[in-house]
C-alpha cells in the first residue's frame, strides 16, 4: 500500500459521524435569490480554512451568485486571530463571515455579542447540539484532532500510535508543532490533553506537566500552517498533531510524505463552526454565503472533494466516509471552553520553549 493511500486505511464505519437533520431547505430555492439586482454590498469574510478550499467555495458561490462577481474578499487568519481582529473591530465591524473556529471560539464572540442570528434554514439544517442555541454561530463539519508523521523519516513500527508517545524519551528533538496561542486546532488539541490530565478533578496541573513533557520534545513551533508543512516535508522534524483533513488534502494535493494516526485512545473531535459578524458591512451577503455554505449540494462536494465531515445530512454519503475508523475522545468541551483562554495564557508564560 502507498504511504500516501493509507488514509484508506485508517477510513471504516463513520455512517454516524454524518448527523442528523436535512439541509434540503438551503437547496429549495437557489442562493442567488439572496442578491439583490447587481447592486450589491462587498462580502468580507475572516477564515481559517484551506486556502485552496476556502478560493473553490467562493468561486462557486459567485456562480451561483453572479452579482458578487468580484465582491467577495477572503483573509486568511488563523482562528485565533480571527477572533481578536472581530474583537477589535467591535465599534466598527469590518468582516461579514466568520468561518473556521472552534466551538469555544465561537461561544466567546456569542458572549461578546460580536455575533448576528443566521438565517433560519441555516439553523435548522444544523443538529442542536453543534451549534449556538441562540443561532449565533452553527457547525459546519467536526474535525478529527490526530497525530501525523513523515513516513519517510519513520516507519509504522517506530512511529508514535498514541497521545502518550509523543512525550516519550525517544520523540526528543522530533516534534515540530503550529504555534499554539493564534490556532484554533492546537488550542484545543492542548486543552484537550490538559481536560484528559485532569479526569474528574479541577486540577490543570498535571495536564501542564504533559504539555511541559510535550515541549522538552518540539524542537521548532511552526508559525503558521503552511510553515508546518514545509518543516515536516523538508524533515526538519518527523511527527505532529493536526487536523486529520488538512493532513488528507496536503496528501492529495502536494503528494507530502505524511500518514495520519488515530491515536489508540481516541482522537478529539471538534465542531468547527461558521458565524455572520454582528454590524457587519454585508449582511444580505452573509446570509446568501451561509445559506450557500451550509447546503446539501455544497457540503456533499466539500466531503467528497475535500475530506470534510459534514454536520448536516447528506442523501448519499462520501466513497470515503463509509469505511472510516475514527475514535473519538471524550473530553468536556464545555470545561474547556470556559478555561482554554486561561490554560492556553498560562502554557504560553510557563512552559513554552522551556523544555
Amino acid at each position: 500500500m502507498k504511504p500516501q493511500r493509507k488514509h484508506l486505511a485508517v477510513l471504516a464505519g463513520a455512517a454516524a459521524l454524518v448527523l442528523s437533520l436535512s439541509a434540503c431547505g438551503l437547496d429549495a430555492k437557489p442562493s442567488s435569490e439572496s442578491s439583490s439586482g447587481g447592486d450589491v454590498t462587498p462580502i468580507t469574510i475572516y477564515t481559517a480554512r484551506d486556502k485552496g478550499l476556502a478560493d473553490a467555495v467562493v468561486a462557486d458561490f459567485i456562480a451561483a451568485n453572479p452579482d458578487y462577481t468580484g465582491k467577495v474578499e477572503v483573509l486568511t487568519l488563523g482562528a485565533q486571530e480571527a477572533l481578536e481582529r472581530i474583537k477589535a473591530e467591535k465599534s466598527n465591524p469590518q468582516g461579514d463571515i466568520w468561518w473556521g473556529a472552534t466551538s469555544g471560539q465561537m461561544q466567546q464572540a456569542a458572549a461578546a455579542d460580536l455575533l448576528a442570528k443566521a438565517p433560519e434554514a441555516v439553523i435548522e439544517a444544523v443538529p442542536a447540539e453543534q451549534r449556538d442555541p441562540d443561532g449565533l454561530w452553527v457547525g459546519e463539519m467536526k474535525l478529527a484532532e490526530v497525530i501525523v508523521y513523515n513516513h519517510d523519516m519513520l516507519d509504522e513500527a517506530s512511529a508514535p500510535k498514541d497521545w502518550d508517545d509523543l512525550i516519550a524519551p525517544e520523540m526528543k528533538d522530533k516534534l515540530v508543532i503550529r504555534d499554539v496561542q493564534a490556532s484554533g486546532t492546537m488550542r484545543s488539541i492542548y486543552s484537550a490533553m490538559i481536560d484528559r490530565e485532569m479526569g474528574t478533578g479541577t486540577d490543570p496541573a498535571p495536564g501542564f506537566d504533559w504539555l511541559r513533557k510535550l515541549d522538552a520534545n518540539t524542537k521548532v513551533y511552526a508559525a503558521n500552517p503552511t510553515d508546518l508543512y514545509l518543516r515536516l516535508s523538508r524533515q526538519e522534524a518527523a511527527v505532529t498533531a493536526w487536523n486529520l483533513q488538512d493532513v488528507m488534502l496536503q496528501i492529495e494535493t502536494q503528494k507530502s510524505p505524511f500518514t495520519p494516526v488515530v491515536p489508540t485512545s481516541g482522537a478529539p473531535m471538534l465542531v468547527d463552526g461558521v458565524a455572520k459578524i454582528k454590524g457587519g458591512p454585508s449582511p444580505e451577503g452573509a446570509d446568501a454565503f451561509l445559506e450557500f455554505l451550509l447546503s446539501e449540494k455544497n457540503q456533499a462536494k466539500l466531503a467528497e472533494t475535500y475530506f470534510q465531515i459534514p454536520t448536516i445530512t447528506l442523501s448519499e454519503e462520501p466513497a470515503w466516509l463509509a469505511p472510516l475508523k475514527l475514535k473519538e475522545m471524550d473530553v468536556d468541551w464545555k470545561r474547556v471552553a470556559e478555561n482554554e483562554t486561561e490554560w492556553i495564557a498560562y502554557w504560553a508564560a510557563n512552559i513554552k520553549d522551556q523544555g
